[in-house]
């Protein structure tokens, strides 16, 4: 059975991308409900903690903070590829490992054209090694494996232009939550369960997955305040899609999409303090979020107007 979970980092902010990832598990069917972090708990672990050694799989808020630094995340984040098999050395790597599609993109945003930045850049090549080796003999023991990670990065011009067409920004995170799902379906076949972190309120997601997954059967099996479940396809095509809130605290795999959605996006907002804190000196950097994001752009109007920026490619609409 593959086991997927869907999370997103950057849906609030006003500068910087919206990522939205998915991590893929193959795991024993008689293992596909029950709670991956008990399963896996020789290895990984809840939450980070003081002398804890097994690796923290957790809700990025929880392992992320700006003030001690991006390390757990990135040891967390790059650990996990490196089960998978991938070691990407710089950004640019990283996004044809995770987001291919977004490569050539790149060049649409000066921010991003020409910038890279090597990884690991705040943990060691040799820390990673040594946990990914922990980490592979505690999924072989217990007939898991990764089968991929995988990020739909929504620039902000990529982002004001789907707003366009969406007008709402709740569907433009669904559109990109299910092309991972296309992703996925070509990719790794067989019966699937996936679990995806509710946004928002929205209870019914009927209509979005018959529109997307045109001509698949659709059942219902719940639409309640906190969980949408729902069966689509039949036979060995068949898979269960439910959309959970607070699923980064019941779903490791969710979880795990969160690490690398918030991972993906620091190392992108990188990109944007380092090209403007080269026009303007003294620069603060900025996270993106509104406040600090109205701050950051009354000190970097002298850059936009001096080279022409057009703000649709900067400051994202909604």
């Amino acid at each position: 059975m593959i086991v997927v979970g869907i999370d997103e980092a950057g849906y609030g902010p006003l500068l910087g991308p919206l990522v939205v990832s998915a991590t893929a598990f193959e795991v024993p069917d008689v293992l596909a409900d029950r709670n991956l972090w008990e399963v896996l708990a020789e290895g990984i672990c809840h939450e980070p903690a003081r002398n804890e050694t097994r690796l923290p799989i957790a809700d990025s808020k929880k392992l992320f903070n700006r003030k001690k630094g991006i390390d757990t995340l990135e040891r967390t984040a790059l650990v996990m590829l490196k089960v998978a098999g991938r070691s990407p050395a710089t950004l640019r790597e990283l996004v044809k490992v995770l987001a291919p599609q977004k490569l050539d993109h790149l060049s649409q945003h000066p921010w991003y054209a020409e910038y890279d930045c090597p990884v690991p850049s705040a943990v060691t090549g040799s820390d990673i090694a040594t946990s990914a080796n922990a980490i592979a003999r505690c999924f072989d023991s217990n007939g898991v494996s990764i089968r991929g990670i995988f990020c739909e990065v929504v620039t902000e011009g990529d982002f004001n232009q789907r707003i366009k067409v969406t007008r709402n920004k709740a569907t433009l995170l669904m559109q990109a939550g299910l092309r991972l799902i296309q992703r996925i379906k070509s990719r790794v076949p067989g019966p699937m369960a996936i679990h995806v972190d509710r946004q928002g309120g929205r209870a019914k997601y009927r209509e979005a997955l018959m529109t997307f997954f045109e001509g698949e059967p659709l059942r219902i099996n719940s639409e309640t305040p906190t969980c949408s479940a729902y069966a689509m396809g039949a036979g060995e095509s068949s898979w269960t899609i439910d959309f959970t809130t607070k699923g980064e605290s019941s779903h490791m795999p969710i979880a795990l999409a969160s690490v690398f959605s918030k991972y993906v996006r620091e190392l992108f907002m990188g990109a944007v303090n380092s090209y403007f804190k080269n026009r303007i000196e003294g620069l603060t950097p900025t996270a993106g979020y509104y406040t600090d994001a109205k701050r950051f752009l009354a000190d970097i109007a002298p850059a936009v107007e001096q080279e022409q920026i057009d703000k649709s490619l900067l400051v994202r609409s909604r």
